[in-house]
């Protein structure tokens, strides 16, 4: 394959990502979710594809072949997580608002916030470490990292958010900047001690 080839197979690549996440931003905003834990997971599957995908460029960038089933493994794996967030909803858990944000901005400076980043913002250390596995199982494998990497700020989506599409927003632009832009280690930093700071700010008024 020539080098024009690759960089049109990368941009191509890139694109539909970006195309399907904004067909889930789309299909959210429309969205009427009926009761019952099918409906809600389907709305927290979509909700996860209109965040994520654009974070799994890079390594998108580098598999070759079966690119769908990678995005597809990566939906699922994060689709799979919403069962959490249902299970808090029916037992009604509701922490104080306070205390998730500063968890979550202490998680955002541990070393396992860090290891965990570093997976996905290296993806061709990620694809050797990994080259037996299929497309499907790759992308489930590289969404189980990312999960850990960005615990934290579903936390915060989940139990101080309450999930709305406002802070999924804020929240998606965060993880990009954090998985796919320079700067990385500055921009974690910064949002850890940002998440401490309204934390104590929202403790003491």
């Amino acid at each position: 394959m020539s080098l024009l080839q690759v960089e049109r197979s990368t941009a191509a690549t890139g694109a539909a990502l970006l195309a399907a996440s904004a067909a889930a931003w789309v299909a959210l905003v429309v969205w009427e979710q009926p009761m019952g834990i099918v409906a809600f997971l389907a709305g927290w599957t979509l909700m996860m594809a209109a965040m994520m995908l654009p974070s799994i460029l890079p390594l998108a960038a580098l598999h070759r072949g079966g690119d769908v089933s990678l995005a597809v493994g990566y939906v699922a794996i994060w689709g799979a997580v919403g069962l959490v967030p249902w299970e808090l909803m029916e037992r009604g858990v509701s922490p104080s608002v306070p205390l998730v944000l500063g968890l979550a901005g202490a998680y955002e400076l541990t070393p396992l916030k860090h290891a965990c980043l570093a997976r996905c913002r290296h993806p061709a250390g990620f694809l050797l470490r990994h080259h037996r596995s299929g497309p499907f199982r790759l992308g489930v494998e590289h969404g189980l990292w990312c999960i850990g990497c960005c615990a934290g700020l579903m936390a915060v989506l989940v139990l101080a958010a309450s999930m709305s599409l406002g802070w999924a927003a804020v929240i998606a632009a965060i993880v990009f900047v954090q998985k796919v832009l320079p700067l990385a280690e500055t921009s974690v930093r910064v949002t850890g001690l940002a998440l401490i700071f309204v934390a104590a700010t929202a403790a003491v008024t």
